[in-house]
This record gives structure tokens, C-alpha cells and sequence, in this order.
């Protein structure tokens, strides 16, 4: 309980005097500007989570609308073990900054902060707590917004395992940071082992597979033309018979955002390289985007 009133504390509080690197503001031609952003599973109270990548993100972008498509804040870690830097205080501030500004901020939580469920229909901080959301595209498009962890089994029919493989899936982080700060000292680019299971274990696949054709067989019984999620910490753009399957990814590894444009086409962004020249101290890339439906 006292975690959770924390957890308030951190979305109704304006920031003191001072401010912090969350304040530092981007040149004009340095902004991009969409109708709406979705980003999800960011882990904040984790390791793993790469706050210093979301900051520069949410500088360089703005929207009319901001869906925080659930594992914002990771209950589960905290309950292990409470980490909390600055740069994690930081993004909230930044989000309530934007909320501020009048970007319309939507928390749709997921299973790792499902603690913020109990505050459905709340607002805190002008950032609205849903537990779904429907969103119509500039081109009329409906879409059904949700974490996805609903259509887990796994969490469930077996939410102990998933807790299992969420210790697993910390340890494989852990040992991905000492891999890469080798890999960095060789010259050789960022890779993550984590990502290289999900795409090449057969098991793993599968159950991807089937995690995002039961979320589009759910859009489509519902009525509308698509959906996007996150959960699966794993970015997709594409058609699944003729509805929309979008996953905005996370922001403990892929560093990726939904986005849709002002005409309505959605796409892509993926932040990663962006994220390595800044951490290299080099001149910043432009963002690399990709599929745009």
C-alpha cells in the first residue's frame, strides 16, 4: 500500500524548482510532430528499463494524443527490490509535463502495474487510467487499444510462471549488459540475446504467433479495424486477414514507438540507433522508422 501511495504521489506532484534533465528542451526543426504516439512496457523501477532513450524521445515528439499502453511502472520489481534513479522520476515528470501542455496523456495498465487498475476511470495528474480504449484514426480507421496481457495464457492460467519468467527474462538482461559492454569495447554493435530467443526458439515464436493472431481475432469480433497492444516486447506492424495488428514494442530493448500521422497512416519508430550514437557521444541520427499501414 505504501508503494502505491507513492505510485500517486509520483503522478499528481508537479516538479520542484530547478528542474532536471527531463526540462532540457530540443531546437525547433529537431521536433517531430504526430496526431497520436502509443509506447509501452518502459519498466520503470527496473534495471533494464532505458529512461535516458524514452527522455530523448519524448522531447523530440509531440502528439495530440499519448497512450501508455501498460507496464509503465513494473510493480512486480518493486516488490522484489525498490530502485528508483532519478531519470525514472524524470519520464513521469516529463508525461505529466505533456499532459500539462495539452496532449491528451491515456494509461491503459497492463500486468505489470496492474495496481493502477484499481484507478480505472481516474485521472491523476491529467493523465486519464483506462482499462481499454477505442481510437479513430484521422482516416476513420477504429482502433481497439489494450496491453494485451489478457490474451496471455499464461498469465492467465499460470500467473506463478510468469513471474518465473519474468526473473529468467531480468537474469537474461543482466548478462545481455555485460555481453554488449564487451562487444563495445571490441568495436562490434549493440545485439540482445533476449530478442535472438524470441525470434529463433520455436516455442518462442509460436507463442507470438498465436499472442498476436488471438488479439486481431478479438479486434475483429469487436467490430473494429485493428488493434494495438504491447506485452510481448515485440514491435509489429501488419494485416492478420484484414485487420490491423500493431504492437508499439518496449523500451527495455527495441526502444520503439507506434505512430500515426496527420493523415492518419500509422508507422513504426524505432529509436535504438538514435539511442547508440547519443550513448557514443556522436552526432544523433534521425530516428529510423519502418512499416507504415
Amino acid at each position: 500500500m505504501q508503494r502505491d501511495a507513492a505510485f500517486l504521489r509520483a503522478w499528481s506532484e508537479l516538479p520542484g524548482p530547478g528542474g532536471s534533465v527531463a526540462d532540457e528542451a530540443p531546437s525547433a526543426d529537431a521536433k517531430r510532430r504526430y496526431r497520436s504516439v502509443w509506447i509501452s512496457d518502459i519498466h520503470l523501477g527496473t534495471p533494464g528499463c532505458q529512461a535516458h532513450a524514452l527522455l530523448d524521445f519524448l522531447k523530440h515528439v509531440d502528439s495530440d494524443h499519448l497512450f501508455l499502453v501498460g507496464d509503465i511502472i513494473d510493480g512486480w520489481q518493486l516488490r522484489r527490490s525498490w530502485y528508483w534513479p532519478q531519470s525514472h522520476n524524470d519520464v513521469i515528470q516529463k508525461l505529466l509535463r505533456k499532459a500539462r501542455k495539452g496532449t491528451r496523456v491515456i494509461f491503459i495498465p497492463g500486468n505489470h502495474d496492474e495496481f493502477a487498475r484499481r484507478y480505472v476511470e481516474h485521472n491523476f495528474g491529467g493523465v486519464d487510467v483506462a482499462d481499454e480504449w477505442i481510437h479513430e484514426t484521422a482516416d476513420g480507421r477504429r482502433l481497439w487499444i489494450t496491453h494485451g496481457d489478457l490474451f496471455d495464457g499464461v498469465i492467465q492460467c499460470a500467473k506463478w510462471l510468469a513471474h518465473v519468467g519474468d526473473s529468467l527474462y531480468e537474469f537474461t538482461l543482466k548478462l545481455n549488459r555485460h555481453l554488449n559492454s564487451m562487444r563495445v569495447r571490441l568495436g562490434l554493435p549493440y545485439w540482445s540475446l533476449s530478442k535472438y530467443l524470441k525470434l529463433k526458439v520455436k516455442r518462442a515464436v509460436s507463442y507470438v504467433g498465436d499472442f498476436e493472431v488471438a488479439l486481431a481475432r478479438e479486434a475483429r469480433r469487436r467490430g473494429v479495424q485493428g488493434v494495438v497492444c504491447g506485452h510481448i516486447h515485440h514491435a509489429e506492424l501488419r494485416e492478420i486477414d484484414g485487420i490491423i495488428y500493431a504492437n508499439d514494442g518496449d523500451w527495455v530493448e527495441s526502444l520503439t514507438a507506434l505512430v500515426e500521422h496527420a493523415d492518419g497512416r500509422l508507422e513504426i519508430i524505432d529509436w535504438s540507433q538514435r539511442a547508440l550514437q547519443a550513448a557514443a557521444g556522436a552526432m544523433p541520427l534521425a530516428p529510423v522508422e519502418a512499416e507504415v499501414l
